[in-house]
């Protein structure tokens, strides 16, 4: 089978070579999905910088999840998943025609919806959905800010939040994106490039503070967020998107960690918040019928039409450069897709 493999960190016109590699070998939990398209994450970009820890040791086949037809499952699965078409996460190994991942963590889908949406629930509407609905509440009249909210996390979380009546403050490096983000249902889109976000949200809610806060950039925001916190407030952070860029190197990782600072869970005790990390490797991991029972519950909403996922961009595996440098670039807005 064909796969974009990374041979090499750093820039993404030298990363990839599509090659032959080995079909994978399923075990007795698994399913052989025969791949229509996957998706990109931003995972996908620090891993191909060198930065993100889990990635398996080059060469490799990143890819966090896949469309198309179960062509194979392993003894302990029922055989009446061959044929369907299914969306689901993939340990990576999904840049290939071929991926297998946990039959507990896939999930049947029509045939008319598109590919580029259902691989945005798998990943990003499931995180989503995984914070807004099972780490934390929210409620009618929360204030909540979110990082790269023209994203794909930050389109699918302004959904959610507003469909529980939030005001929402969404963050962009753009102008551009404000309309995105407005007919999403960003109550507040700021620039953050072009303005300290935390004095625009103070100015905003008139010495009212945040409920919740969602960051996916970490680092030096993280401050900022505390310090716009609500007494019973909570952040979570599921990524640290201000690593990317920096280049290798345990001195900028321990930089970046310094930027977050230091607090203590006495603080926390003392004003009823909560910093909660996100890590849906690891969720998919030890608890893939949690995956499960997320990814179940926003191809519902889909259906019902109370989420709309956004596609971004579409791209052909020979172009996963390309589909790379769009997603690197910030420029982007909702889920890139690669097909076969």
């Amino acid at each position: 089978m064909k796969a974009a493999v990374l041979v090499k960190h750093g820039e993404p016109n030298q990363a990839f070579e599509i090659r032959e590699v080995g079909i994978p070998q399923i075990e007795a939990d698994d399913v052989l999905i025969k791949v229509e398209a996957f998706g990109l994450n931003f995972a996908d970009v620090m891993a191909r910088q060198g930065l993100y820890q889990e990635a398996p040791p080059l060469p490799s086949v990143l890819g966090y999840d896949v469309v198309g037809i179960v062509e194979k499952v392993g003894k302990d699965v029922e055989q009446n998943w061959v044929g369907k078409r299914v969306v689901s996460m993939t340990r990576f190994g999904g840049y290939a025609e071929y991926a297998k991942t946990k039959a507990a963590g896939i999930a049947e889908i029509s045939n008319e919806l598109p590919a580029g949406e259902a691989l945005a629930l798998a990943t990003q509407y499931t995180t989503a959905y995984f914070m807004a609905y099972e780490c934390v509440s929210v409620f009618e009249g929360d204030n909540v800010i979110l990082h790269a909210a023209a994203g794909g996390v930050g389109t699918a979380l302004t959904q959610m939040l507003k469909l529980q009546g939030c005001t929402v403050f969404g963050l962009t490096s753009s102008d551009a994106k404000f309309s995105y983000l407005k007919s999403n249902g960003v109550d507040y889109p700021v620039n953050h490039t072009k303005e300290d976000y935390a004095q625009k949200v103070k100015t905003i809610l008139g010495g009212n503070k945040l409920d919740v806060v969602f960051n996916s950039v970490g680092g030096s925001t993280f401050k900022k967020d505390m310090a716009l916190l609500q007494k019973g407030g909570r952040i979570l952070l599921y990524g640290a998107a201000e690593r990317s860029g920096q280049g290798k190197g345990k001195l900028k990782t321990l930089l970046l960690a310094w930027k977050f600072g230091i607090f203590s869970p006495i603080q926390m005790l003392m004003h009823s918040q909560a910093i909660i990390g996100v890590n849906m490797l690891h969720i998919s991991d030890y608890k893939p019928q949690v995956i499960k029972r997320c990814l179940d519950a926003v191809i519902k909403m889909t259906e019902e039409g109370s989420l709309k996922p956004k596609v971004g961009g579409i791209f052909k595996a020979t172009e996963i450069d390309k589909a790379h440098a769009l997603l690197e670039s910030r420029k982007s807005t909702g889920k890139i897709i690669v097909e076969w």
